[in-house]
């Protein structure tokens, strides 16, 4: 059986405006933030055996302005530095994604 990959949404956070737009605070490594994307507003119906996967990426370029992940400005550097993303999961700090039905 063939897999077919579709794109269903996606959307974008500046991790570095979690606080807010007005002010840049970058993360520290080994911290763990709450980050809350806006929602995709799609609907697709899910047959019996699919399967979905959600991708956590620092960059949708050229989709979306570019991140070199330096916390410099990234629309005059050049040079970029390697990001590892985490999806934290323990004990009282449960990740999650929500996804509503309708029947």
């Amino acid at each position: 059986m063939l897999a077919t990959d579709w794109i269903i949404g996606d959307t974008i956070f500046r991790a570095r405006y979690r606080d807010g737009f007005d002010k840049s605070a970058m993360m520290r490594p080994g911290d763990v933030y709450m980050i809350k994307p806006s929602p995709i507003a799609a609907s697709i119906r899910f047959g019996a055996g699919h399967r979905i996967r959600i991708e956590v990426t620092s960059s949708n370029f050229p989709k979306f302005v570019r991140n070199l992940n330096t916390g410099g400005p990234n629309e005059r550097e050049s040079k970029g530095v390697v990001a590892t993303n985490m999806i934290h999961h323990a004990p009282g700090q449960l990740s999650y994604v929500e996804l509503p039905m309708v029947r």
